[in-house]
């Protein structure tokens, strides 16, 4: 593990920025393609990934403190440059998102489902962030061939344990291959919707050899707000109608045009 790439003029680069300023510039390229094959702006797109990135990072670390302050364990290290609640950048970074639409007169439902697949491997790439700087969000202790230690992790183990942010970066890869599949037969909206069902559904496994605690019903809390995400997902792709015109084809981007009326 590398929880520090290297030192320069005294200031350490982590792995764990890194991971997060790659996922970025990924997701602003991948967004920026979506966007001119929409025939909306580059522009908008660049935008975009970057204020939802900011806030995103704000409201991981706003929920991660929360969480923290309720359970009674909060420290000055926890105001450090690690620790963010993925649940979090998602509330911040939407609400960032909506205020770009707005302002900038984007469509919605297609904004949405442009984003499905540059948020499903951005994801990605800062778990292989988390997995390699060793930050704790590994899994419970395992005897499985694949279970890892990390000595030299930001959060130290030397017991073999579910190497759960590796687990979820090759989910996110499955996920946006999935999303890129459904984007060439579905409306935009449905896409995201998908998005929405499928990073859930991931959470939820993964929390099964996650180290959190349960909060009610037997359930962690991830697993509790990947519940919201699955439910919030379905709703979206029944109440947008996914399934395009008989007979028209795909264009590159994904479809455009009218779903079918019921």
């Amino acid at each position: 593990m590398r929880p520090v790439l290297f030192s320069i003029f005294g200031l350490d680069v982590q792995t764990y920025g890194v991971s997060k300023a790659l996922a970025a510039l990924v997701a602003a390229y991948l967004l920026g393609r979506a966007f001119e094959r929409s025939g909306l702006k580059k522009d908008h797109a660049h935008a975009l990934v970057l204020w939802a990135t900011v806030w995103g990072f704000v409201g991981a670390k706003i929920y991660f403190l929360l969480e923290r302050g309720s359970a009674g364990t909060l420290t000055l290290h926890d105001f450090g440059g690690m620790g963010f609640t993925w649940y979090g950048g998602l509330a911040g970074g939407l609400i960032a998102a909506l205020v770009i639409i707005r302002r900038r007169n984007l469509p919605v439902g297609t904004v949405a489902g442009d984003t499905a697949v540059p948020l499903a491997l951005a994801y990605g790439i800062g778990r292989l962030g988390c997995f390699f700087s060793g930050d704790g969000t590994y899994g419970e202790p395992s005897s499985l061939p694949w279970a890892m230690t990390f000595p030299d992790g930001v959060v130290a183990t030397d017991v073999p344990v579910h190497p759960t942010p590796l687990y979820e970066a090759m989910a996110a890869v499955v996920v946006a291959a999935v999303l890129w599949l459904l984007s060439k037969r579905w409306n935009p909206p449905a896409v995201f919707g998908a998005y929405l069902v499928l990073s859930g559904v991931t959470r939820f496994l993964v929390e099964t050899v996650r180290i959190n605690d349960p909060v009610l019903l037997g359930l962690t809390q991830p697993q509790l707000w990947s519940i919201v995400s699955v439910v919030a997902g379905m709703v979206m792709v029944t109440r947008t109608r996914p399934l395009m015109l008989p007979g028209v084809e795909a264009l590159p981007g994904g479809p455009r045009q009218t779903p079918v009326a019921s």
